[in-house]
Formats: structure tokens, sequence, C-alpha cells
């Protein structure tokens, strides 16, 4: 719908009545008439010195609009027209239309400065990228009589252009944005396969909600929601998508209902290759939109969140910065453990990097917080070169990074799991509680939490519900081998014995690179009576990590360690490795 009115009419008029109403006339006569019936538009109907004209796209109203606003600039006349451009549901009676999609495109006309056009954000995504013109965002607009606001985009007219010409670059030629530094990912407006409102307006909301949520990864830029939505409606080839946006990554993704059953279905995508990373359906009752809306949401992103992160590192497997930032340092920092598995050499070439991320921007909080974790556990594990200066730095980086971002769930969790590890069990809960409290959805920070309280002085059973919830909010988590090996050494301290031993073993082969959770495989496996696989586990361990001695198991395990004496014993008097 296109609304039009001429900008101080009532002044006009007082000024010359008769002069006005002939250049009304021969302007409607001679451009606007002609223009709307070269774009396919239909005049509703007339209001003085207003018009209502339908047309059966958004291109065509926008192309008109400008046209008409174009050929008026050249026109020797006081009469200058304000036009708003809006798409949305109609009711028809009679020639005459009605409804919110008609009201809001009469208020963008008020808002509309002289001579210009301003369209609703509904119509900019239809039109955005199909015309060579500029849009200005001009933000949520107060509508009168409009419940919600309106985002609103005004157009930037060249009065010496001919007319607004469709773009037709062909995708070779088209200019591709700069891929940042930062890995990127554009979540694309989901498909409706209804015609329901209620649905369309479903869709709208998981895609809006599902960037908000993808926001918060560390690391990540995600592509602001009126980029993606201008590809609402449209089919377009990935490659191109992220040609246009630059971004590595995108997820598509559709709302199919079946009766009140409703099954959404998503998929990761890689951008340059267009292909598939990851692909899931989640099904639900849809009785209760608003609080499915909120499982979907959140149920996609803690699964594509390691998706992202496992993409990444294969990335930076094939490729090295050749002029390393801050990021490039903190993202080949933190996946230095993921790429070669915990050693002395990985926790020192790790933490070099994420030294240098520092160095190159004091103020990255992340990566202190990530840095002050990989001390902490490495001291944990006897991986440290200088335990003692690997403690103090640790806790020095905490405190650091919480200081700079003190509302980041992510460096509240990592900060807080490196000082609840260290000892500092009071304030390491304190900074976990306040992660969750942000960002509920923080799998690392349940797990840290549930971990810390598991092996507190006297066991919080309670910390094991909070474990396990941790590991459930990320099921395809790069990190699930490690937390596994925690979580079974926390149930076999509850003498839940057989549950530990399933749930070591599911650790070993989440994570193959672990040597620690073939450690406690085997004391497990010893304490049923399982010595064939207890040995097994042991050798395994010694292949991961050839330099593993009775004390490190003692140091790793404490007591349970004389359940392996015998076992190592033979093993290391043997000649196998």
């Amino acid at each position: 719908m296109l609304a039009a009115d001429v900008a101080g009419y009532s002044r006009l008029m007082g000024e010359d009545e008769l002069g006005t109403l002939e250049a009304l006339k021969a302007h409607r006569r001679e451009t606007i008439d002609p223009a709307i019936a070269g774009h396919r538009g239909r005049i509703v109907k007339t209001t003085g010195d207003g018009v209502l004209v339908e047309f059966a796209s958004a291109v065509d109203a926008v192309t008109c609009a400008v046209a008409v606003q174009q050929a008026m600039s050249e026109c020797q006349t006081k009469i200058r027209f304000r036009i708003g451009i809006n798409i949305g549901d109609i009711i028809i009676d009679g020639d005459d239309i009605f409804g919110d999609g008609v009201n809001i495109a009469a208020r963008l006309e008020g808002i509309a400065e002289p001579g210009g056009v301003c369209v609703s954000d509904d119509a900019h995504r239809q039109i955005r990228g199909k015309v060579d013109i500029d849009f200005e965002d001009m933000g949520p607009q107060s509508l009168k009589n409009i419940a919600e606001p309106v985002r609103a985009w005004r157009c930037r007219i060249d009065a010496n252009a001919s007319s607004a010409e469709l773009v037709k670059l062909p995708v070779e030629t088209a200019r591709p944005l700069a891929i940042t530094d930062k890995p990127s990912i554009a979540v694309l407006p989901f498909a409706s396969f209804s015609e329901e409102r209620e649905f369309k307006f479903l869709t709208e909301a998981l895609t809006e909600d599902l960037i908000t949520m993808l926001a918060r990864i560390p690391g990540f830029v995600v592509i602001a929601r009126q980029s993606a939505f201008a590809y609402q409606g449209r089919s377009v080839d990935s490659r191109q998508i992220g040609r246009e946006l630059g971004v590595r990554y995108i997820v598509e993704g559709s709302v199919r209902p079946a009766g009140r059953q409703l099954r959404v279905g998503t998929q990761l995508i890689e951008a340059s290759t267009g292909a598939q990373l990851w692909a899931d359906r989640f099904d639900g009752e849809a009785e209760n939109i608003l609080g499915l809306q909120d499982q979907i949401v959140h149920a996609i992103a803690s699964r594509i969140e390691p998706e992202l992160v496992r993409a990444e590192v294969a990335l930076i497997r094939r490729r090295r910065d050749a002029d390393p930032s801050a990021w490039s340092c903190f993202r080949q920092g933190a996946a230095m453990i993921s790429l070669k598995g915990w050693s002395e050499e990985t926790l020192a070439q790790g933490a070099a990097l994420l030294r240098q991320a520092t160095v190159l921007d004091p103020d990255f909080a992340l990566a202190r917080a990530q840095l002050a974790l990989f001390l902490s556990l490495g001291a944990r594990l006897g991986l440290a070169a200088d335990a003692t200066a690997a403690v103090t730095e640790a806790r020095e980086e905490a405190e650091r990074a919480v200081a700079i971002e003190h509302d980041a769930s992510e460096v509240l969790g990592y900060a807080g799991c490196a000082l609840a590890e260290l000892g500092d069990l009071q304030r390491g809960t304190e900074l976990l509680e306040r992660a969750i409290e942000n960002d509920p959805s923080n799998a690392q920070a349940w797990v840290a939490l549930g971990t810390a309280q598991c092996f507190a002085e006297t066991m919080d059973v309670t910390g094991l519900e909070r474990l396990q919830h941790g590991m459930r909010l990320s099921p395809r988590d790069h990190r699930l081998g490690f937390w596994g090996t925690f979580y079974a050494l926390a149930l076999a301290r509850d003498r839940r014995i057989a549950e530990a031993h399933e749930a070591i073993r599911a650790a070993c082969r989440r994570d193959p690179q672990f040597y620690v959770a073939r450690v406690v495989l085997a004391v497990i496996a010893a304490g049923l009576g399982k010595t064939e696989e207890a040995s097994g586990a042991l050798r395994e361990a010694r292949r991961l990590r050839p330099r593993l001695s009775r004390g490190e198991i003692e140091f790793l395990v404490g007591r349970r360690a004389a359940l392996l004496a015998p076992l190592w014993d033979e093993l290391t008097s043997s000649k196998s490795p």
C-alpha cells in the first residue's frame, strides 16, 4: 500500500486556493497517475490532497514513489508530496481497502519529509537488494493509533537520476563484504509452511530470538536482524548470501504445523561451500506457542554453539593467520587443547597465545578468563611447569577479567570455574551463580558449579544434578569428554559405582585424546573387578601420555590409585609401550 498527500496543503490553499487546485490536478494528470499505471498500481481512493494506491509488489510501490518524487523535484512548483509505503494484511470492501496495513502506510506518510518516501521495515525487507536505492534506518517509530512501534526506513532519493532501476548484478560481479577476523554467522528468517498468522509470527520470533541467543557466543559476530530479514521470502544460494553478508556460517530453519503438532527443522551451513555442517528437528505441542518458542530457541542455540566451535577448530587446522590479531590469538589458544589434547606442551602453547591476545587487547576479558581457566586446570592436572606461578597468575587473571566485564556470562563462567579449582569455593560459586543468572543456557557454568559442589569438603548431591543439567544443555559439546570425566568421579564419590562406570566409558568415547578419562576408567573398572578392562584403559592412558607416572596417577585419583598398583607394575615391567 502507498499513501501520499501534499505537505502543507492547508497553507497552500490559504495562499492560493484556485492555483493550488489547478496545479494539483495537473500533477495528478501528467505525473502521478501515469507513474502509478506504469508500475501496475491501482488507485483505491483519493481524499482531496491525498491518494491511496494498491500495488502487487513492494518493488513496484517503491520505484513508483521514487519516480514521482524525482519528477516533482524538477517541477517549478510549491507542491511537494509525502509518501508512506507498507505491506500487510488488508480488508477489501467493494473497491475500498481497510486494515492495519493501510493505517500504517498512512502514518508513515505523515512522518515522511516533503518530497520524501518512508517505508516500513516489512516493505524494506521485500525490496532490499532489488532496487538501486539507498535507505536510512529511522529506527522504531511510535505512530498515532498504532499499538506497537514500527521500524521505518527513509529513501535517499537522487534528484538527478531518471528513475529507480531494478538491480540486475550477476552473482559474480556483486561486491562481497569483507569477512571479519571474528567468525561470523547469519540467521536467515525461518520459513513457515502455514498461512496462519500465529505461525508466521512464530517464525519471525524464532529467528529474532535465535539471533539474540547466538550473539552471546564469545568470539562470534552475528549479523543484525535488518540484514538477515532482507532474504525473507527469497530463494538465494547460501554461497551468494555468504558473499553479500560477509559471513562464514548460515542458519536456516522452517516451521511446519500438523494440526496442533509443530515441527521445527534447522540446519547450519558453511557459507563458502554450501555444505551442511549440522541439521536437527524439534517437535512439540502448539498449544502454548510462547512457551514452545522459548524451548525451541534454547534447544537450537545449545546445539548450534558447539557445532560452530567445532567448525572453527577445523578451520584453524587448515589455516593460520599470517598477521594475528587479538581474536585470532584467542581462537587459536582456546582451541589448542581440542586440537592436540592435554599436555605440558599444549598448555604452554595455549597459554602463550591467550597472553598474546591480552597484550594486543588489554581489555580482552574473555581471553583473560580463558587463560585463568587453562592455568587452574593445568595446575590441577599437574601439567603446569611452575604450579605456584600458574596458580598466582590464574587468580590474578580471573579477577582482572571480571573487573573488566562483570556481567558477561562467559567471562563469569570461566573465571568462576578457575577460582573454584584454585580452592576459593565461595568466590568461585558466587561468580558461577551470577553467570547462570545472566544466561541460564550457559552449559559450562552449570557444569563448573555442579563440579565445585560435588568436590567440596562435604559433597552436595545437588551438584550432581547441576553438573548433569549442564551436560544436557549442550549435548554435542566438544568438552563433554572432559566434563563427563568429573561427572563419573562425582558419581563414584557418591558410591554410585555402576553409574560412574557407564559415565566414564561415555567420556572416553567422546574425547579420544583425554588420557585422564582412561585413568579414571581404569580405577573404576578395577574397583568393579573388571581387570582386563582396567588394564586396557591404563595401557591406552599411557599411549596417550607416554610420560604418565605412578605419582601422576596418585595426584589425579588419590588413594584410589592403589587399585592400579599391580596393573601398573605389570604394564611398566613389560616391553609393550
